[in-house]
């Protein structure tokens, strides 16, 4: 049985932490902190964490080897990737690029949400909220 988005089930688990891969956790950990409002409240060799926003926390971890996905190429895909809701795209851009992020020449269309790259070269997205 499939439970519909609203139907309360009982897990097995709990999403506490998404940790991202990257050559500098603190570098890449500073940029999500400054993009989310989220201290850092975890510092230890080769992890760094920030503190948990609406459940559920954001790690990185530092992978020597990382390199960066090619989205939307299928060499190195994206796997995975993070949605932040903001309440104005226009606004929001000049914010997150002044942070270090880099806008994706791949738009999809609609206007709804863009697609960026976090430092280390994650996908990201801005959803209008």
């Amino acid at each position: 049985m499939t439970a519909s988005p609203t139907t309360p089930t009982t897990g097995v688990a709990t999403l506490g932490v998404v940790a991202l891969d990257c050559r500098d956790p603190r570098g890449l950990a500073a940029f999500y902190s400054a993009l989310t409002g989220a201290p850092v409240v975890q510092d230890d060799d080769g992890w760094v964490q920030l503190a948990a926003t609406g459940g559920v926390a954001l790690a990185f971890q530092h992978a020597p080897g990382h390199v960066a996905p090619d989205w939307p190429g299928d060499e190195r895909p994206q796997q995975i990737h993070l949605d932040f809701d903001v309440p104005d795209l226009d606004a929001a851009e000049p914010a997150v690029l002044a942070l270090g992020a880099r806008k994706h020449e791949v738009q999809p269309p609609g206007s709804s949400f863009r697609v960026y790259l976090d430092p280390a070269g994650h996908p990201f997205c801005l959803v209008r909220a």
